[in-house]
């Protein structure tokens, strides 16, 4: 399972059994941390989930943003709450690329605005599995 974690929204997406193809699952709107959290653990219990791939968000040219830093402290709070492993991977320009993916199957406007996280947690979680898995 991967998390594109926004302000607003989460885009969640999860893989076959194999770990080979990633696909949105959804979108969930952010409340607080702790309802977050009860959230992800039911679709871990649900969706029969191992692993879990947070995107992080990595400036282009290096380092660490404020939100690379926020991520990473909801990411270590997450793990005290949940009993799978959880990896980072880097999510840049994911969401232009799940915008474009969109774009080019004509879905746009507020139907493409809904489903550009979960589309963009399958960009995660996909160069995670091609990346990863062998």
């Amino acid at each position: 399972m991967a998390l594109d974690l926004g302000e607003k929204r989460i885009g969640v997406a999860v893989s076959d059994e194999l770990r080979l193809v990633a696909r949105s699952y959804g979108v969930l709107k952010r409340k607080s941390r702790r309802e977050d959290f009860v959230r992800y653990q039911t679709i871990i219990t649900e969706q029969k989930i191992s692993l879990l791939v947070m995107g992080l968000p990595i400036p282009l040219g290096g380092g660490e943003s404020q939100k690379t830093a926020w991520v990473r402290n909801y990411t270590e709070e997450l793990r005290q709450h949940l009993s799978i492993p959880i990896e980072y991977w880097d999510e840049s320009l994911t969401t232009v690329q799940a915008e474009e993916s969109m774009r080019q199957r004509g879905i746009r406007g507020r139907k493409a605005r809904d489903r550009v996280d979960a589309v963009a947690a399958a960009f995660i979680l996909q160069s995670f599995l091609d990346e990863t898995v062998q």
